[in-house]
């Protein structure tokens, strides 16, 4: 497939050139392997059984530590978001937000046992640099596509964000395989997959600097009224105040709730599925790392063929039916019994999870101010960083309260996803071009 049929020029706005979609979206082929490698599958077994010993608070240290980075996050993204619109220099932080998280993931090359405070500080760093930076890129999309092409052009760059994470997961096994092989230890060949993947986020990120244009002029007299520490510690207050009692945000308001809600179980999966797999199911480390790359692929798949569906259907339309494939995983997880259902459950899961994220990313851009889309999306990281807190630690607490029984913890998870398809109701996004009526959610 030619660049040109893969990103044709009438789903984007005028004058903006193919190659800058291709920048766009291969910094979700850059990032994705810090999530997959760091979070999900390598560093954070390491954390728990070499850094911290394997004691028995080590579990609840790597929690606390995301959640701790999580709630940087909502405390500072609104803010930068506002900031960027209003200075036009969405690019130069999104340069800054690169740096500090690949720089953050080498340091956690430097972590060995009993280097706590060192591996911490490096993760609550880097997870909030990788949110910014994926708050920032994910603001450029409504400047790029077209409206009726925002579900298209999203699940592009969602479907290389799952082949980046492939691409660092698999450089980082094959090492792990050979080290093993050769007698090395955790902690020895651990620390070389932080520098895999930094290598491949820094590599993959350079197109990005080089073919994405920042667009829009610098406006310093949005300052004029105040300094940008002083905006920056009232601006997530008054972006509430303004949502809660302004009709024409009302929609947008609903979407966060609606994104919160199936975040939230999205972020169970991610940081949990693993253990779900060996606790529930017996799954072996080999087992559980086949499982991964299976819900990538699939992943990857459902955001790219998706994206042209939900341009098709509605947004909405399209966000409720995989709410309804998340609810139909739940059910197919909780009562797998063997592996076949449970690899059944994993297909669905990796389907839902790469079109239901892209189609969110694109209906917060269809709501955005054309004005304040940075800030908009600063919103929706609050959101979605929020349901990174409420998930997993829903999780935990059903688990520890039922003497650790992960198929209800797995049921309860299902709770999350009919809120959020309840939620979706409300929200009502604008029609397409000679629409009677806007789109609703259902």
């Amino acid at each position: 497939m030619t660049q040109q049929n893969w990103f044709p020029h009438h789903a984007l706005k005028p004058g903006v050139q193919t190659r800058e979609v291709w920048g766009w979206a291969l910094y979700d082929f850059a990032n994705s392997g810090f999530t997959t490698v760091v979070i999900t599958a390598v560093f954070n077994a390491y954390f728990v059984g070499v850094v911290a010993g394997g004691a028995d608070w080590a579990t609840l240290a790597w929690t606390l530590a995301l959640g701790f980075s999580s709630a940087l996050v909502m405390a500072t993204m609104p803010a930068l978001g506002a900031h960027t619109d209003r200075r036009r220099n969405k690019k130069r932080w999104l340069l800054v937000s690169t740096v500090g998280c690949i720089g953050a993931t080498l340091a956690l090359a430097f972590c060995g046992p009993g280097d706590l405070w060192l591996a911490t500080i490096a993760v609550v760093v880097a997870n909030l640099l990788f949110s910014w930076g994926e708050s920032l890129i994910a603001s450029f999309l409504p400047e790029l596509a077209k409206p009726e092409a925002l579900g298209r052009v999203s699940g592009w760059g969602w479907s290389l964000g799952y082949l980046g994470g492939m691409l660092a997961l698999g450089l980082s096994l094959a090492y792990v395989l050979s080290a093993q092989a050769q007698g090395q230890t955790a902690a020895q060949f651990v620390p070389v997959t932080m520098v895999i993947t930094a290598a491949v986020f820094a590599v993959a990120a350079c197109f990005t600097f080089a073919w994405l244009r920042e667009r829009g002029v610098e406006q310093p007299q949005a300052f004029a009224s105040g300094s940008t520490a002083s905006t920056a510690t009232v601006n997530l207050g008054r972006i509430a105040a303004e949502l809660l009692r302004s009709s024409e945000h009302r929609s947008f308001l609903w979407l966060m709730g609606c994104a919160c809600a199936y975040q939230a179980g999205i972020s169970v999966v991610i940081a949990l599925a693993a253990v779900y797999a060996e606790q529930a199911m017996g799954f072996s480390q080999t087992q559980t790392m086949a499982l991964i790359f299976l819900v990538n692929i699939a992943a990857a798949l459902g955001a790219f063929v998706f994206g042209y569906f939900q341009d098709r259907v509605g947004h909405g339309r399209a966000l409720s039916l995989t709410l309804w494939g998340w609810i139909g995983m739940t059910v197919l997880a909780v009562a797998a019994q063997g592996p076949a259902l449970f690899w059944a459950a994993a297909v669905l899961a990796g389907l839902c999870m790469g079109s239901s994220q892209s189609a969110g990313r694109a209906m917060a851009g269809l709501l955005a101010p054309a004005d304040r889309v940075a800030e908009f999306y600063g919103l929706w990281t609050f959101a979605t960083r929020l349901a990174a807190i409420i998930g997993p630690i829903t999780y935990g607490l059903v688990t520890w309260l039922t003497s650790g029984n992960h198929r209800l913890a797995i049921l309860t998870t299902g709770l999350f996803f009919i809120l959020g398809l309840l939620l979706l109701q409300r929200v009502r996004l604008p029609g397409p071009p000679g629409a009677m009526a806007p789109e609703s959610g259902c």
